[in-house]
């Protein structure tokens, strides 16, 4: 038997999965990008991340994977 807080999750994952069918419907190359990403990457790889504001102000930063990170990359990739 479903728990109201079980009904909850349920309705958050759906509307959440609403919102990723729309995100990738609108920018259809970036899940293909992610999933090339992640399929390449191994521990040690560093991935740079670049964010240009409107106004052009740039926001920058970097990571370095570690073989924890791969796994929840693939993970997320099965989601995706």
């Amino acid at each position: 038997m479903l728990h109201t807080e079980d009904m909850m999750d349920i309705k958050i994952l759906l509307k959440l999965k609403s919102m990723g069918e729309k995100f990738t419907k609108a920018h259809p190359k970036f899940v293909p990008f992610l999933k090339a990403a992640g399929n390449c990457a191994d521990a040690g790889t560093t991935v740079e991340i670049t964010v240009t504001t409107s106004e052009g102000r740039k926001l920058e930063s970097n990571l370095r994977l570690s073989a924890e990170d791969i796994q929840t990359l693939k993970e997320l990739s099965k989601a995706l």
